[in-house]
C-alpha cells in the first residue's frame, strides 16, 4: 500500500458528528466532551438546506484551556461561538491520510473536518492518523521498522513540568505559554504523574470548579504510565489506545528520559513525505 493508492480519508473519518448550538456555554461544552469522551465539538451553523457547512465552527479541549481558563474567563458565562475556530479547516474524503497529516501539522491542530461539496460529512483526528500510520497492516510506519529505537527519535527529551502543589490555573497557563497539551507532575523532584488538557476539561471545567483553588495533585493521572525506550512504535500506540491516553513517559533503565504524544507517533512519516505534499498543493 502506498500513500497514493490507499489510506484515504473517507476510510477513517467519523461520520457521527457531535454538534452544539452557538450559545452553548464552555461548562456545557466540557460536560458534553466528558460524556462523549471527545476532544472536540462542532458548533452549529447550517446552510439554507439544513446542512453543516464550512462556515460552521469547531471548539476543542485546547480552546477551552488556552482561550478561556488560562485567560481567567468565566467558563459558565463564555459561549462556544466566542472562542470557536471558523471557518472550518477541511479536507476532501478522497484525499490520502498523509495529506491530512500534513494539514494538521501545518496548522497545528489535532482535528480536520471532512467536506464533500461544501457539506461537512465527517471529522478526522490525529488518533485516526495513528490508526492508519501505525496500526493498519501496510501502513507507512512499516517503513520505520528497521529504525533503531524509534521512540528515542520521536519523543521529546526536553519536558515542561509542574509541581503537584501548583494550581490547575497555573497548569493551564503553563500549557498555553509553552503550547503543550500535558505536563509531567513533580513531587520532591520525582515524576509522579501527569496532568493533561483532558484532565482539566473533564475534572475541573465540566464541574464548574475554581481552577485557581484546586491543586494539580487533585486532578493528575498517577502513577505515570511509562514505556521502555526499546519498545516499538506499535507498542506505544497500542498502550495509548488501551489506556485511552494521548501521552506516554518514555523510560530507559527505569528512568524517565522523554515524553511521547500521539501526534509524535506520526510525525516522522509526515515529515519525510512533506516534499511530495508541497509539490502537489
Amino acid at each position: 500500500m502506498t500513500a497514493r493508492s490507499g489510506g484515504m480519508v473517507r476510510d477513517f473519518m467519523h461520520r457521527n458528528l457531535e454538534v452544539v448550538p452557538p450559545k452553548t456555554t464552555i461548562v456545557e461544552a466540557a460536560v458534553r466532551m466528558r460524556e462523549k469522551s471527545l476532544g472536540s465539538l462542532l458548533v452549529e451553523s447550517t446552510d439554507a438546506e439544513g446542512r453543516m457547512s464550512r462556515r460552521s465552527g469547531i471548539v476543542t479541549e485546547t480552546d477551552l484551556i488556552r482561550k478561556v481558563l488560562a485567560k481567567g474567563m468565566a467558563a459558565s458565562l463564555t459561549r462556544v461561538d466566542q472562542i470557536m475556530t471558523s471557518p472550518l479547516l477541511t479536507i476532501a474524503p478522497d484525499r490520502p491520510m498523509l495529506d491530512a497529516s500534513h494539514l494538521m501539522e501545518t496548522n497545528q491542530t489535532r482535528y480536520l473536518c471532512v467536506s464533500d461539496k461544501d457539506e461537512i460529512v465527517g471529522i478526522i483526528s490525529v488518533r485516526d492518523l495513528v490508526r492508519y500510520f501505525v496500526d493498519s497492516e501496510g501502513g507507512p510506519v512499516h517503513d520505520l521498522d528497521d529504525v533503531y529505537r524509534p521512540l528515542s527519535v520521536l519523543m521529546r527529551a526536553t519536558m515542561e513540568t509542574i509541581a503537584s502543589e501548583r494550581t490547575v490555573l497555573e497548569a493551564a497557563q503553563t500549557m498555553t505559554e509553552k503550547r503543550v497539551g500535558s505536563l509531567p507532575v513533580l513531587e520532591a523532584g520525582e515524576m509522579v504523574g501527569i496532568v493533561t488538557e483532558t484532565d482539566v476539561v473533564r475534572n475541573v471545567i465540566a464541574d464548574g470548579l475554581p481552577a485557581g483553588s484546586i491543586s494539580v495533585r487533585a486532578v493528575m493521572n498517577a502513577p505515570l504510565i511509562q514505556i521502555d525506550i526499546n519498545r516499538t512504535i506499535r507498542d506505544a500506540s497500542r498502550l495509548m489506545a488501551e489506556k485511552r491516553i494521548r501521552h506516554l513517559a518514555v523510560s530507559e533503565e527505569n528512568k524517565v528520559v522523554g515524553l511521547l504524544s500521539v501526534r509524535d507517533l506520526v510525525k516522522m512519516v509526515s515529515v519525510r513525505d512533506m516534499p511530495r505534499f508541497l509539490r502537489n498543493t
